[in-house]
C-alpha cells in the first residue's frame, strides 16, 4: 500500500470514527474526527499529480486543517475531559 492510498485510508476511518460520534450525540468529538480526516484527504491530494495547479492552495488548507485538529483536540482535552 503507497503513502497515499494511507493516507485517503486513514482520512476515511477518521470520518467514519466521526460519524459513529454524530451517533452517540457527541458533536464535538464529531468535529474533532471530521477535520482531522479532511486534513489527511486533502494533504494527500495536495500530492496527487492530477492537482499540480492547485497544489500551493491544497498546502495552505492542508496545514489550516491540522492547525484546527490540533486546536480541537486542545480544546477536547481542556474542557471534556
Amino acid at each position: 500500500m503507497n503513502s497515499h492510498t494511507r493516507q485517503y485510508l486513514f482520512g476515511a476511518i477518521f470520518i467514519a470514527v466521526g460519524i459513529y460520534q454524530a451517533t452517540v450525540g457527541d458533536y464535538l468529538e464529531l468535529s474533532l474526527y471530521a477535520v482531522g480526516g479532511l486534513a489527511f484527504i486533502v494533504n494527500a491530494l495536495s500530492l496527487e499529480p492530477k492537482f499540480d495547479q492547485y497544489k500551493k492552495i491544497a498546502g495552505i488548507v492542508s496545514w489550516v486543517l491540522i492547525i484546527t485538529t490540533g486546536l480541537l483536540l486542545i480544546y477536547l482535552i481542556q474542557f471534556k475531559i
